[in-house]
C-alpha cells in the first residue's frame, strides 16, 4: 500500500529534481560550447533553425506527460537562447522601441539571451540585416483585425532577404496611465493601428477624448510617463517597463485579434516537416490572367492560404501579388507550378519557405 509523502519530503524531492536538471544543463551548456567550436572550425552557421525545429519536435512526440507538451517549447525555447548565447552573441533586429508587441513577438521566437535591438522603422530592420549587422530581423506582416501591414511588402519588392520564419502573437491591448483612473483621461495615445483595433471601446468609454497618433504602442507608453492627464494603449509589458498602472485591460474589439510577424534572414531555411512559401510577382492586366495565375497550384493540389495585391509604384495600374502557400520551395509540387507560373508572369521572386506558426 503506497503510504502518502509529507508535504515537507515531497519539497526534497523536487529539490533533489532540480539540482539533477540544473547538472544535466550545464552538461549541455558545455556541449553548445564544444558544437560552436567545431562549428567555427567548420566556418558552418552557429545557428541552426532547422535543429531547433527538430529538437522541438522529437520533445514533443516522445513525451509522456503529465508534463504539458505545448509547454516544452516554452522551456526548450529558452534553454537553447541560453546555449546560443554561449557559443556567439544572437543580434536581432526589430521594429522598436522596446515593449512593442514586435519585440514581444521576438522574445517568443528567440528566448530572452538573444540581443535585441530596437529600430526606427521596418526599413532600418531591412538594412541591420542586409549589412549583417544583426543575423536577423523581425517585422509586423498581418493582423487579423486591420489586414496587412504595406510597408513591410513594399521593402521585399527592393531587398533580397529571406522570410526564415514567421509568429503568431495574440495581441491584447490595455490602456494605461500614470494613476490609473478613467476619470483622469483626457487625451489617448497609440498606434494607428492599435487605435483602429479598439475605436469601438474608445467610442462607448472614452466619447470625445481626443485620440492622437503616435509611432509606436510603446512610445505612446514613453509619453504617458511624463503625463498624468494621459493614457496609452499598449501591451502589459510596456506597463512594467514605464512604470505604469492598467486602468482597463484588453479593451480589443475583437477577442481573437493575432498579429502575424516575420522573422527576416539572408539565407532560406532548410525543408521541415510543416512548411509554408510566400512569393510576389507580377503580371500585365489583361483577360483571364488571374485564374491563369492560381491554376498551376489548383491543379497540383498546392493550398494557397493568401493572395495580396499592391500597385506597382513605378508604373500606373499595374500590380504586384503576394502569395502564401503550403508547402516548401524544393517540394516537386510546389516547384513545378512556380515554374509554370513564371511562364505568365514579368518576373517570379521566392521570399522564403519556412515553418508554418503553431
Amino acid at each position: 500500500m503506497r503510504t502518502t509523502k509529507s508535504l515537507d519530503e515531497l519539497r526534497r524531492d523536487i529539490d533533489a529534481i532540480d539540482d539533477r536538471i540544473l547538472e544535466l544543463l550545464n552538461r549541455r551548456a558545455g556541449l553548445a560550447i564544444d558544437v560552436g567550436r567545431v562549428k567555427a572550425g567548420q566556418k558552418r552557421d552557429f545557428h541552426s533553425p532547422s535543429r531547433e525545429r527538430e529538437i522541438y519536435e522529437r520533445l514533443t512526440r516522445a513525451n509522456p506527460g503529465p508534463f504539458p507538451s505545448e509547454a516544452i517549447r516554452g522551456v526548450y525555447r529558452e534553454i537553447i537562447s541560453a546555449s546560443l548565447s554561449l557559443e556567439a552573441p544572437m543580434k536581432v533586429a526589430f521594429l522598436g522601441p522596446k515593449a512593442t508587441f514586435t519585440h514581444l513577438a521576438t522574445m517568443q521566437h528567440f528566448g530572452l539571451s538573444a540581443e535585441f535591438v530596437p529600430q526606427k522603422s521596418i526599413p532600418a530592420v531591412f538594412e541591420e540585416v542586409e549589412k549583417g549587422r544583426a543575423l536577423y530581423g523581425v517585422v509586423p506582416v498581418e493582423n487579423s483585425t486591420e489586414g496587412m501591414v504595406s510597408h513591410t511588402l513594399d521593402m521585399f519588392m527592393e531587398s533580397d532577404l529571406k522570410i526564415n520564419a514567421e509568429v503568431l502573437l495574440e495581441v491584447s491591448h490595455d490602456l494605461l496611465s500614470r494613476t490609473g483612473r478613467l476619470e483622469d483621461v483626457k487625451k489617448v495615445y497609440s498606434h494607428p493601428q492599435a487605435i483602429a483595433q479598439c475605436r469601438t471601446w474608445l467610442d462607448e468609454n472614452l466619447p470625445g477624448v481626443p485620440v492622437v497618433d503616435v509611432a509606436s504602442t510603446a512610445l505612446a507608453a514613453q509619453i504617458v510617463g511624463d503625463d498624468y492627464t494621459a493614457a496609452a494603449i499598449a501591451s502589459e509589458f510596456a506597463a512594467s517597463l514605464y512604470d505604469l498602472k492598467v486602468v482597463r485591460k484588453r479593451i480589443e474589439d475583437q477577442v481573437n485579434n493575432f498579429t502575424r510577424f516575420l522573422v527576416i534572414g539572408k539565407k532560406m531555411a532548410e525543408q521541415g516537416g510543416d512548411d509554408k512559401t510566400s512569393l510576389m510577382f507580377s503580371v500585365k492586366d489583361e483577360p483571364g490572367i488571374l485564374y491563369r495565375m492560381l491554376e498551376p497550384f489548383a491543379k497540383r493540389g498546392v493550398s494557397l492560404s493568401k493572395i495580396e495585391s499592391r500597385p506597382l509604384k513605378k508604373k500606373a495600374w499595374e500590380y504586384i501579388f503576394f502569395l502564401d502557400l503550403t508547402g516548401h520551395v524544393t517540394d516537386p509540387m510546389v516547384a513545378d507550378a512556380v515554374q509554370e507560373l513564371k511562364g505568365y508572369c514579368q518576373f517570379v521572386k521566392i521570399l522564403g519557405s519556412y515553418p508554418r506558426a503553431k
